[in-house]
């Protein structure tokens, strides 16, 4: 009988490579700084190395010196090796290596191989799944195309993470935040008074911007998507559900160019106005903008199209309520409430901010204050219970009709900060220009 072909592979490692590293951090201990971050212990395929590795790890979370004294005996300790034997195999690692000044390339040898078997992994998976029949296809090629894209972005699918390995990599990632300081804040909203209280948007945040209609949420996303672009270079994808892509780019033009929106709309325009028109056109061609007018599209149809971009910096979604889920929910709450954590997880798969506009319920309309709340969020309370910032903007003179002694300065905005896991919450000013559909920072005054 024929030997199937896979029963006789083996799985790709590399013992020279796994064996480099190890001799290198003997003869350099300060180098494990180098490599926390590229290998953890579950990257090493043979259990003596992982053991050798996870020892390390200790006795330099420890403050003790990693030299092959100390590594026999927390080896001999943990039941890894007898003394003999440790001591002969730390000698032949200590050995293996001339020179440790290649470990970060052995270190990403180690972990191609670690990615590869996980891949093999995987798709083993994925074939039980297939050959199982259990789901629909395109519920099996989204998982499959998931699990693959985590591997692509160097997120090695494992049981646990021991927070001795966290905390190794932890301590790469303060001294380099010692070092770069700018590294600390998150994406920057282009809004210096809201960036100063949400410390930037982090990696990962879902950050949902609530308004009534007409209030201006899908000019201040497009605002932030413009100043993003522009200012960092990389990549925002923007889906727009219910605006077609001519009317957006319209609008981010006249944003831009500081041309009234009502001359794009009728044409009728004046030789300045296509002077700015070109300087702004010129500008925002040059910014890595993409644009999805997509209407009703799903989170899954989102994440299949965000895993081609190679820069993505931002994601802006208008808005949440004109979304469908991926399943059938009658329930319009609950089926808002599954489109809200699955946009969280897609944010924290992807490691960007995921920007999302969501439409108030008619709340402000029957009290005294028309500044919305929490509660004004429609048709489920778990999008608030995802986001890590919730932005509200109001504007008075939304609501003013006209019986008002002092009327409110038309150009009067605040964008309230009613959700900040990162920070402290505040009402921040900023400037509006309607006939332009544009925000800008309003410096504040301190108070002596």
């Amino acid at each position: 009988m024929a030997v199937h072909e896979n029963s006789v592979r083996k799985l790709p490692f590399s013992l020279e490579a796994e064996q480099s590293v190890l001799g290198s951090i003997l003869i350099d201990p300060e180098k494990i700084g180098d490599v926390a971050t590229v290998v953890s212990t579950d990257d090493f395929y043979l259990e003596e190395h992982r053991e050798i590795f996870s020892a390390m790890q200790k006795l330099f979370l420890q403050s003790k010196d990693i030299d092959p004294v100390m590594l026999s005996e927390e080896l001999v300790k943990e039941g890894v090796y007898d003394i003999d034997k440790s001591k002969a195999y730390i000698r032949t690692l200590a050995e293996i290596v001339p020179s440790s000044s290649n470990i970060k390339e052995y270190a990403s040898i180690v972990k191609d191989k670690s990615l590869l078997r996980s891949l093999i992994s995987v798709c083993s998976d994925v074939s039980e799944s297939a050959y199982a029949a259990q789901d629909d296809a395109s519920v099996l090629i989204d998982s499959a195309g998931g699990q693959i894209y985590s591997l692509a972005q160097n997120k090695q699918q494992s049981d646990f993470s021991h927070i001795r390995d966290v905390i190794v990599e932890t301590y790469a990632h303060l001294n380099a935040l010692a070092e770069n300081r700018d590294d600390t804040k998150g994406m920057p909203t282009g809004f210096s008074g809201l960036d100063n209280v949400l410390i930037g948007m982090g990696k990962g945040d879902l950050v949902l911007i609530g308004a009534r209609p007409g209030m201006g949420k899908t000019a201040f996303a497009l605002n932030i998507a413009a100043n993003v672009a522009g200012k960092t270079g990389k990549q925002v994808c923007i889906f727009s559900l219910e605006m077609p892509k001519q009317q957006l780019v319209l609008r981010m033009l006249s944003s831009e160019a500081m041309v009234e929106s009502n001359k794009l709309r009728s044409g009728i325009l004046s030789q300045d106005d296509w002077t700015k028109l070109a300087k702004a056109s010129d500008y925002l061609a040059k910014c890595d903008i993409y644009i999805d007018d997509t209407s009703s599209i799903t989170v899954t149809g989102m994440k299949a199209k965000l895993r081609k971009m190679k820069n993505l910096g931002l994601v802006v979604v208008d808005y949440l309520q004109l979304m469908n889920s991926d399943k059938k929910i009658e329930n319009r709450v609950l089926e808002v409430g599954d489109i809200s954590r699955n946009m969280k997880l897609m944010a924290k798969d992807l490691g960007v901010p995921v920007i999302c506009c969501a439409q108030l319920s008619r709340g402000p309309e029957s009290r005294t204050s028309k500044k919305p709340m929490l509660s004004d969020l429609r048709d489920s309370g778990a999008i608030e219970q995802d986001a890590e910032s919730v932005l509200f903007l109001y504007r008075e003179t939304y609501y003013d009709d006209g019986t008002k002694k002092e009327p409110a300065d038309e150009n009067q905005a605040e964008v309230i900060v009613a959700k900040n896991r990162h920070g402290g919450l505040d009402n921040v000013p900023l400037g509006w220009f309607g006939q332009f559909t544009k925000f800008s920072t309003i410096e504040r005054r301190e108070e002596s």
